[in-house]
């Protein structure tokens, strides 16, 4: 197991160098100069050139690229052009909401979509599955900003149960109560990519549970929750948390159109406004840290695989 975890490791380090690199590389190629946009049109040529000396754009590709690995390797991802603040402070500050937002809409995937589609395969073909299966293309087929403006205007709008916008920071408060202005956002945002956990476990767990060692447990008299849990499930995870971490994909990019829908302020937002902006530092922050993540969820997920596949260490 300590090798395997080596190998990843060292695959993780490649990944994470290729990202910066290929990151750098294109909001290089983004037009427009961020130097200009910021003076604003009646600025004066020599004003334009100040200010890119001063922020080093005026210098070539390779010394930009190598100033900015190393600050990187140091932690220190740059100053945001517009809000004259660190970068890393910057996504810090709006981490918060994003992460509460996405730990609550993977809750939506998992608590619904397993269960879901662990007993739609136990009623193959029965009403419970035909329902269970049109809810999972009604989730896949629903984008979820219009399920959002949806829920706002029922739930929150008509029926005044739960907060349509806005979110207090809970550690800044100590309330907890902050996070109801989360639950809906986190519905809409977790509800369509369980709808696709759904259908994989479904599916999964069909083919696992016509193999002859299910009928052999059951033959041995052993309980349909022991069958079903410990033998049939862990035997068909391996697709689900190959869709699971896909999955985190789908809850990043979400998260940009859902906080603006709830009036967020989260990394996804900040994504909004600094590309508005053309704030390069803080774009290039974002994406790395995002990349990172990325990263991170792909090692955890291989460690997954190995934990439940023995065999899998192997290769």
């Amino acid at each position: 197991m300590l090798s395997f975890i080596i190998r990843r490791g060292f695959g993780m380090l490649i990944s994470t160098i290729l990202v910066i690199t290929i990151t750098f590389i294109l909001m290089q190629l983004i037009p427009g100069d961020p130097a200009s946009v910021l003076l604003g049109s009646n600025a004066t040529p020599e004003q334009v050139a100040q200010l890119r000396t001063t922020w080093g754009l005026d210098q070539s590709m390779p010394v930009q690229f190598y100033r900015y690995f190393v600050n990187f390797v140091q932690g220190d991802l740059g100053q945001s052009l517009f809000y004259q603040k660190p970068v890393l402070q910057m996504i810090g500050q709006r981490a918060e909401t994003s992460i509460f937002l996405g730990i609550m809409a993977l809750f939506v995937v998992i608590g619904v979509g397993i269960p879901a589609g662990v007993i739609s395969s136990l009623t193959q073909n029965s009403w419970t599955d035909n329902v269970l299966l049109l809810v999972a293309l009604a989730g896949a087929s629903i984008p979820s900003f219009w399920l959002g403006l949806m829920l706002m205007i029922l739930i929150a709008g008509k029926w005044h149960l739960l907060p349509s916008s806005g979110f207090t920071s809970v550690f800044e408060t100590g309330n907890l109560a902050n996070l109801k202005n989360l639950i809906l956002p986190a519905f809409s945002l977790g509800f369509v990519n369980a709808a696709l956990v759904a259908r994989t476990a479904r599916s999964s767990m069909l083919d696992v549970l016509r193999a002859d060692y299910i009928t052999t447990a059951r033959a041995k008299g052993l309980a349909e929750r022991v069958v079903v849990v410990k033998h049939a499930l862990r035997n068909a995870s391996i697709p689900i948390i190959t869709v699971i971490s896909f999955t985190f994909a789908s809850l990043v990019s979400g998260a940009v159109v859902t906080e603006n829908v709830f009036a967020l302020p989260g990394v996804g937002s900040l994504i909004v406004q600094s590309v508005l902006k053309r704030d390069y530092p803080m774009i290039q922050g974002i994406m790395m840290v995002v990349a990172i993540l990325y990263v991170l969820v792909n090692f955890g997920t291989d460690l997954a695989y190995a934990s439940l596949d023995p065999r899998i260490r192997y290769h």
